[in-house]
Order: structure tokens, then C-alpha cells, then sequence
């Protein structure tokens, strides 16, 4: 069996076969990642301890006859936004270089109950702003399948760890596209669930009205399996739903009579041809599969981009507040007086493209500007959520293209604040309305490089999006991997 390619499901039916070792899963992944990650740079931390014990206790509870979980002995990468008890959780900033959080967020936990094994912290954008992996303290992350190129953002780092076969899985965030994005330039699958269907405790914030944790894999089958485990109901966080969690692998079946939606504001000036034709074949598989193509509209997708990047700055501005230099964190020594600890704290810890959103939030909230700008991007919020609810009226799901592009050169957009936040044009959507959305790969451009298909469904819509997912996967047949890494 070859571990490196293997599944997630396969990976643990032979662990609980004991066909293999849970011990040996890791050490494989591991000796990976050491043989790989010095070109990728996916990962901010890996503890062969933390992974190999973890591993064991798998192979201890196996031994004694015990029932294992649904992900036993399935390696797992984490975002490093995720708090990981005692363990580094940087979010990819100075301010945070040394925090070793005391608890563990709730889906690590959930991780860890449902027997998988975590195999490192993963890179990512400062305090997950950014859509390239560019903006992390700790130097950027490269696209496994051109490594002159960006992977994607804010997850970059768990996209390019699955994409370059060092874990099955990954855990990732999603606040504007920050899953669906990189999982389209690596080539993988990754999912936003519905906002509130995966708890955020312990999930550190950026915009709190947007931010929901969700899976990366290679097959749709297995991010069905990971997002089974870490959904559900969490009294710790005041946003999750209170709504059973479906078994979501079990419903992946038939997608004939699926009314699929294609908005024609995703078909226009600036989709790259090559993205736009792959995305088109994509959605003539799923019509071949029994889907029925309608055409809709989204009206106020123009306007999501402006009103994404006040919500969420504002968000924020708020949230970032607390990293001052006196409660935990990175703290300016030499400083006068608390004024002079909190600026010079902020500007040695923080990175330029997150002063930049605090700047700009703290801007659309303040005396004068609060009506004209933050008001006013909350009543379009609401218009961009009723588009969805008046085309769910007519279909199940809506898809079209993730990206507008393929990957980026890296530094190619990094002088142009505006040219990277286009990038995230369709997936931004999404989020503003709570929306669940996956992206699938949907083909290699002529230059080698992955392009995304996006399907979003209507809130608690999770199965008819995996279901269409799996169907479009498995008729479609993609299976091509980055060769340039060993």
C-alpha cells in the first residue's frame, strides 16, 4: 500500500485492519515532509513526538480491542490559526511568536477524539489576511506545482501540505475564500461549511461574522468524512447551530433532477479564458451526470469585493485590539509609557498587510465615516444574501468558477492590495451570505497549473454540495499530482 496516496478512508480501514500501523502512517508522512517541506515551506511547526505519540496511542487502543474513530491513524495538518494545547500557534505573525496556547480549539479536539493524528502546524497569510501565503512572518509558502508561484491564501500552507503529499488531510479557515482559494491553485479539494455549522472556539479571530473552519483532501469522499467529525453544536461558541450533523459521507449518491445554477456575473472581463473553458466542461459532467443547467443571477456580485473589505476589516480592527503588548504575546521592551508600548508593540509585531485592514477598519467605524461606510456595507451584506435566496428559489446548488486565474507568479501581485483582493471575486460571496461552497479540481491549464470548480449550496446545504462534488469528481477522473518535488 502506498501510504503517501492512499486516502483518508483507505488510510484507516487498513490501520483498523492492522494492515498497517498507525505508527507507520506517520513516520511515512513525517520522513515526507522532511524530504519536501524545505522547497514548500507548508508547515511552521512539526514535533515528530507530538505526531508519533499520538500515532501510538491509535495503535495501543487498537491492540486492546477498543473501537476506533472515524479518522484513526489519518494524519491531519492544521492551520496554525488553530489553537493547539501547549503546542505553537503563531498565526503566522511576530506578535504570537511564542504563545503555546492553554486549551485546544474545539475541531482539534474533535481531531483528536475521532483518533487522527496531528502531523504539524501548517504556514499561513498573518492572522489569516491575505490570498498568497506571501504575508506571514515566517516567509512565504510555495505552490507544489510551480514553486516559483503562490499557493493561494490565507491556508496556503494546508492546501500545498496536501497537494504535495505531505498530509491527507488539513484543517483550514475560510473568511473570504481563504479555503476555497488555495485549494483551487494546489489542485485539491477544500470546503467552507455553512457559517456556525463548525464551531470557532478556539479558532483565533479575524472576522468573527465571516470566519468558519473547514476541510482539505484529495477526494471529496474524505473531506466529507473530516467535516462529519469536527460539525456539531459547541455551548462555547454562541454562533454554532443547534442542528444535528448529517453523515455526510453516507449521502454522496446520485445527482440526477440536481438544478444546478450557472450566475452569469461569474462568466465575465477578467476570468481567464483557459479557467473559463474548464469551468464550462465542468459544468457539462454534471449535466452528463443528470444535472439540469438554468441560468441565474446575482445582481450585487459587483459590490461584494467593497463590502467583504469593510466588514471584515472592521471586524478586524476590533478583534486585533487585545494584541497590545501587555496582556500575551510579543511585547516592545524600552518603551516609556503604555501609549508608546502599544504603538511600538504594533508596529515591530504586526506585519503591513495587517496594519493595513486595521487601518482601514478602524476608518469605516469611526465618528463621521461609520453611516456612509460600515452601515452602509452591512444593508448590502443583506442585498448580496437575498440574491442567493431568491435563485435557491429556482435551483439546489449554483456553481462556476473558483478563481479568476491560475496561480500567481509570487510578488507578482504583492504591490497591488486591490489586484490581490480581486482574486478573491467569487469566493467572497459565499461567506457574506453564510453560505456552504466547496472547490473541486476541475482541470490543468496549458501551463500546467490547477483551475477550481466552486459549488455552493443553500445554508445546512452540506450534502447536495458534496454530493454534486463526489459526482463531478468521480466523472470527471482527475488525478494528476505535482511531479517537480522529489
Amino acid at each position: 500500500m502506498d501510504l503517501l496516496s492512499a486516502t483518508a478512508v483507505e488510510i484507516r480501514e487498513a490501520v483498523s485492519s492492522g494492515k498497517v500501523s498507525a505508527r507507520e502512517v506517520a513516520k511515512a508522512y513525517l520522513d515526507r515532509i522532511a524530504q519536501v517541506d524545505p522547497k514548500v515551506h507548508a508547515f511552521l511547526y512539526v514535533d515528530p513526538d507530538w505526531s508519533l505519540s499520538a500515532a501510538e496511542a491509535v495503535d495501543k487502543k487498537r491492540a486492546a480491542g477498543k473501537a476506533l474513530g472515524a479518522l484513526a491513524g489519518v494524519p491531519v495538518a492544521i492551520k496554525d490559526v488553530l489553537c493547539t494545547k501547549g503546542i505553537p500557534t503563531t498565526c503566522g505573525s511576530r506578535i504570537l511568536e511564542n504563545f503555546k496556547p492553554p486549551y485546544a480549539a474545539t475541531c482539534v479536539r474533535k481531531l483528536l477524539a475521532a483518533d487522527a493524528v496531528p502531523i504539524g502546524k501548517t504556514n499561513m497569510d498573518e492572522f489569516a489576511m491575505g490570498s498568497s501565503t506571501e504575508n506571514s512572518a515566517y516567509g512565504p509558502t510555495a505552490n507544489p506545482w510551480d514553486l516559483s508561484r503562490a499557493p493561494g491564501g490565507s491556508s496556503g500552507g494546508s492546501a500545498a501540505a496536501v497537494a504535495a503529499g505531505m498530509a491527507p488531510l488539513a484543517l483550514g479557515s475560510d473568511t473570504g475564500g481563504s479555503i476555497r482559494q488555495p485549494a483551487a491553485l494546489c489542485g485539491v479539494v477544500g470546503m467552507k461549511p455553512t457559517y456556525g455549522r463548525v464551531s470557532r472556539y478556539g479558532l483565533v479571530a479575524f472576522a468573527s461574522s465571516l470566519d468558519q473552519v473547514g476541510p482539505f483532501s484529495r477526494r471529496v469522499r474524505d473531506a466529507a468524512r473530516l467535516l462529519s467529525v469536527i460539525s456539531g453544536h459547541d455551548e462555547c461558541d454562541s454562533t454554532s447551530i443547534q442542528s444535528p450533523v448529517e453523515d455526510y459521507e453516507a449521502a454522496l449518491g446520485s445527482i440526477k433532477g440536481l438544478r444546478v445554477g450557472v450566475p452569469k456575473e461569474y462568466f465575465v472581463e477578467g476570468l481567464d479564458k483557459e479557467v473559463e473553458a474548464l469551468t464550462r466542461k465542468a459544468l457539462g459532467t454534471l449535466e452528463r451526470q443528470g444535472a439540469i443547467l438554468e441560468e441565474v443571477t446575482l445582481p450585487h456580485t459587483p459590490y461584494a469585493v467593497a463590502t467583504y473589505y469593510i466588514v471584515c476589516t472592521a471586524e478586524a480592527s476590533s478583534n486585533l485590539a487585545r494584541y497590545d503588548g501587555a496582556h500575551y504575546g510579543f511585547r516592545q521592551k524600552g518603551t516609556k509609557d503604555i501609549i508608546e508600548l502599544y504603538s511600538q508593540t504594533r508596529e515591530a509585531g504586526f506585519g503591513d498587510e495587517v496594519k493595513r485592514r486595521i487601518m482601514l477598519g478602524t476608518f469605516v467605524l469611526s465618528s463621521g465615516y461609520y453611516d456612509a461606510y460600515y452601515l452602509k456595507g452591512l444593508k448590502v451584506r443583506r442585498l448580496i444574501k437575498q440574491d442567493f435566496d431568491r435563485a435557491f428559489e429556482k435551483v439546489d446548488v449554483i456553481a462556476g468558477p473558483t478563481t479568476p486565474t491560475a496561480a500567481f507568479k509570487m510578488g507578482e501581485k504583492s504591490e497591488d492590495p486591490l489586484a490581490m483582493y480581486l482574486c478573491d471575486i467569487f469566493t467572497i460571496s459565499a461567506p457574506l451570505a453564510g453560505l456552504p461552497a466547496i472547490s473541486v479540481p476541475c482541470g490543468l491549464t496549458s501551463e500546467g497549473l490547477p483551475a477550481g470548480f466552486q459549488i455552493m449550496g443553500k445554508v445546512l446545504g452540506e450534502k447536495t454540495v458534496l454530493s454534486a462534488a463526489a459526482a463531478y469528481e468521480a466523472a470527471a477522473g482527475f488525478d494528476k499530482r505535482p511531479r517537480n518535488l522529489s
